[in-house]
């Protein structure tokens, strides 16, 4: 098969570009998707109590705004449904090939033409690869002795076991971050014991979620421009939290503050209260947004241990005091590996270079999206994109329309191929260093998985997101080596 694009992934990011490629004119392309349904990170995790923690009018396609959200923070189902209906409205569905997880990539400099093979055994022959494979969909496990040890059922809470009945039963939850405190008040009242392991407290702020009305839902969808100023107003709400994560740490004081008071207000004793106060600068991990995950931990069969993990036997986990801690489940809701999700693919460049070699000092990419030395190769949510303030589907958007540009420079001077300049590459990223390097995340105080192992930050943006797109929003040909 050559299609002229093939894209990598189904998710908001493979089904934004998908859009795109066709609003622009394109229709020679393929999705490829290695599981049996789209929607990425929002199929996947299906945990009880996943929802997003960004406000759902801002959380959705610029161009597919939703009016019939149920929620202030929409639920998973809701958003898996949202990405769903988008497909068919634009006519991605059609294009999307289903369990074809991709194995390698590799560029022939002879033909000028990607070669993507399938697990499956497809071969595709395209002139451009997107990879929109995003940064969670490679669970992070963590380095425990004894893992395979445990006799009950035990699952990574992205790959929720539907057959584990937790009624009556003693639940194990490993972890204290996103999805931990979800799901720790969705499963509480139907176990008979959970015990959430903490390693360091999170810093959680109140979650402001409410049901949006039937009549504020009609109004959105009938008055003209309302569910787009809605928007807009929760985007520059949003907007202005950069300053204390990007500028000056001082300014996230008053986060601080709200975070400190909410966990006063809900946790009335101290010594629960000290082991759930934080030691670093707020900002420097995620964070995160709860209104009953503080209650869930004082309920009478929960139990928060902060003494470390010392290994997991057949019948539970063991805790540096040689306290055995008895479980019939075991969750493990500690994230992803997301520094690994791009250096994981299997690329081959311009001379046979792997992708991973030339990450081997470090995963970067010029603007996040394009790599010298891989012509036609763009990533989608690449290195420094992610955001520790607003909606990533702002971002995911932003990187399209720089792709878009790339593609328009290649018919416009009916060339063959485009790659970032070595230079150009260099010069951006040492900037972006230097720019992050005076962060929150990087000043903080804390180890967060947004740092590599040598302590430097390859996974946010050091900015305003309306500052990325203006900067990517058209590729700057003098940047790219065009060649016929």
């Amino acid at each position: 098969m050559q299609p002229k694009i093939v894209i990598i992934g189904s998710g908001f990011a493979g089904i934004g570009m998908g859009i795109a490629l066709r609003e622009a004119g394109f229709r020679d392309f393929v999705i490829l998707e290695k599981a049996s349904d789209l929607g990425g990170t929002w199929r996947d995790n299906q945990y009880p109590g996943c929802a997003c923690d960004v406000p759902s009018p801002l959380y959705s396609f610029s161009r597919a705004l939703n009016p019939s959200w149920t929620r202030l923070f929409a639920p998973q189902p809701e958003i898996w449904e949202y990405l769903r209906q988008c497909a068919v409205t634009y006519g991605i569905d059609s294009h999307v090939r289903f369990g074809s997880r991709v194995e390698s990539v590799e560029w022939d400099d002879d033909a000028r033409l990607w070669t993507v093979r399938t697990a499956g055994g497809d071969r595709y022959r395209a002139h451009a690869v997107v990879s929109g494979a995003g940064a969670l969909h490679l669970p992070s496990y963590p380095d425990i002795p004894g893992m395979n040890a445990f006799a009950g059922t035990s699952f990574h809470s992205s790959r929720w076991d539907d057959a584990a009945d937790l009624t009556g039963k003693r639940l194990a939850v490993i972890g204290t971050g996103a999805s931990a405190i979800q799901l720790v008040p969705a499963v509480a009242g139907e176990t008979a014991r959970v015990t959430v392991f903490q390693r360091t407290p999170p810093w959680i702020s109140p979650r402001p979620d409410v049901a949006i009305p039937a009549g504020m839902r009609a109004a959105l969808r009938s008055v003209p421009g309302a569910a787009r100023g809605l928007r807009y107003a929760i985007y520059w709400l949003l907007e202005l939290q950069a300053l204390g994560f990007a500028a000056d740490a001082r300014l996230m004081a008053p986060a601080a503050s709200l975070a400190r008071r909410h966990l006063e207000r809900q946790v009335p004793d101290p010594e629960l209260r000290a082991r759930l106060t934080p030691d670093y600068t707020i900002g420097c991990k995620r964070i995160l947004l709860s209104s009953d995950y503080y209650p869930a931990l004082q309920r009478p069969n929960v139990a928060l241990v902060t003494d470390a993990i010392s290994e997991i036997v057949s019948s539970g986990v063991v805790t540096a005091d040689g306290r055995l801690h008895a479980a019939d489940v075991l969750v493990y809701a500690t994230g992803f590996r997301v520094i690994d999700a791009a250096s994981e693919l299997n690329v081959t460049g311009r001379g046979g270079r792997k992708l991973a070699d030339a990450w081997a000092g470090g995963v970067e990419a010029y603007r996040g999206v394009t790599v010298p030395g891989f012509p036609n190769f763009f990533l989608l949510l690449g290195p420094n994109t992610g955001l520790g303030h607003t909606s990533v589907v702002f971002m995911i958007e932003s990187q399209v329309q720089h792709v878009l540009s790339c593609l328009r420079i290649l018919s416009r001077e009916q060339a063959s191929t485009i790659e970032a300049r070595t230079a150009a590459t260099r010069k951006y990223n040492d900037a972006l260093q230097r720019r992050l390097r005076r962060a929150v995340w990087n000043t903080g105080g804390c180890r967060s998985w947004y740092l590599d192992d040598a302590g430097v930050n390859r996974a946010l943006w050091p900015g305003f997101s309306f500052e990325y797109w203006a900067r990517t929003r058209r590729a700057r040909r003098a940047d790219y080596e065009v060649t016929a």
